[in-house]
C-alpha cells in the first residue's frame, strides 16, 4: 500500500524532482523501488524513509489511547522524469 501525501512542503519537493508517499512499515526500500517503478512507470534514483513514532492521547473520558506510528518515503526520480498526479492545477 503506497498513498501519496499532498502537502504544501511534498508539493514543493515535488517540483524538485522528490516526491513523498506513506508507506507500510514493513517494507524494505527495494520493494518500494520496484512498487513506484511499476505504478507510475519512472526510474527511482534515491529512497530516504522516515518512521514517525506513535502517539499517546486521551479521550474526552479520560482514557488513554495510542495512535498508531507511520512510515514515509521521499522518492528522487531520474531527471527529466515526474509524476502527473503531484502536478498542481492552475485555478482560473
Amino acid at each position: 500500500m503506497i498513498k501519496p501525501i499532498f502537502t504544501e512542503k511534498s508539493l514543493k519537493l515535488a517540483k524538485e524532482g522528490k516526491y513523498s508517499f506513506w508507506i507500510e512499515k514493513g517494507r524494505t526500500k527495494g520493494a518500494i523501488k520496484a512498487e513506484i517503478g511499476k505504478l507510475f512507470g519512472v526510474h527511482v534514483l534515491v529512497i530516504r524513509t522516515i518512521t514517525a513514532k506513535g502517539e499517546t492521547g486521551r479521550n474526552m473520558r479520560g482514557a488513554k489511547y495510542l495512535k498508531a506510528g507511520a512510515r514515509k518515503a521521499i522518492v528522487t526520480l531520474k531527471e527529466k522524469e515526474k509524476i502527473d498526479l503531484f502536478e498542481e492545477s492552475k485555478s482560473k
